[in-house]
């Protein structure tokens, strides 16, 4: 995870407006959660994300660069483990552990000056098998024609947003990153909104067992 411009400041420890759009999806693409499996948040701000996957019996560890984001996460999720850090090719000897099983990260890669690096730390983290779980800001034809049609642009991606976005997805050029990073098993969600205006979209993949 590249470097931000200045440290994003979380505030308390609840639920993101998207949260209720996109945990659904994850839900659905991330499978049958036995006890145990073995989660990491990519980006995971005050570990919201983190505490829903705790529920579920997994051994969650949170990543971050964000501190005041990760002194929340500490304090409301005990159970997990939260870091400082960065997802790059480093990450797991950072953290001193062995790959995931799932690496999930909502709502990050479009804040990112170099999300390749991002990528490739995410399918390092993962053990072979392992499933990678990613939202974004959903963009396709229709939506950015609508986006156009009303004049939205300037309130849709605004430049005045410190720390925001900088770089908008559509499924084909999020595909294109995954796949050169060596992912497969492509399966898409949209979420929030109607069909090809949706407000995020969610991607699984897989990293190949060979």
């Amino acid at each position: 995870m590249s470097a931000p411009v200045s440290d994003y400041r979380f505030f308390n420890d609840g639920a993101s407006h998207m949260h209720r759009h996109f945990m659904p999806r994850v839900f659905e693409l991330a499978g049958d959660l036995k006890p145990g499996t073995r989660v990491l948040d990519v980006g995971c701000g005050n570990g919201y994300t983190c505490g829903m996957f705790l529920e579920k019996g997994c051994e969650v560890t949170g990543i971050d660069l964000s501190q005041s984001g990760i002194e929340i996460a500490r304090k409301s999720h005990p159970g997990a483990r939260f870091e400082v850090l960065g997802a790059d090719d480093d990450v797991l000897k950072n953290l001193g552990v062995e790959p995931f099983d799932i690496v999930v990260s909502t709502e990050v890669i479009e804040h990112l000056y170099d999300p390749r690096a991002y990528v490739r730390g995410v399918f390092k983290a993962l053990k072979p098998g392992g499933r990678f779980i990613c939202t974004t800001p959903y963009h396709g034809y229709w939506k950015n024609l609508l986006i156009s049609l009303t004049n939205g642009w300037d309130k849709h991606w605004t430049p005045l947003w410190d720390g925001g976005h900088i770089k908008l997805w559509s499924p084909k050029t999020l595909s294109f990153v995954l796949e050169e990073a060596g992912f497969a098993n492509f399966e898409f969600r949209g979420a929030g909104r109607l069909p090809l205006l949706w407000m995020t979209m969610v991607v699984s993949v897989d990293k190949p067992v060979t």
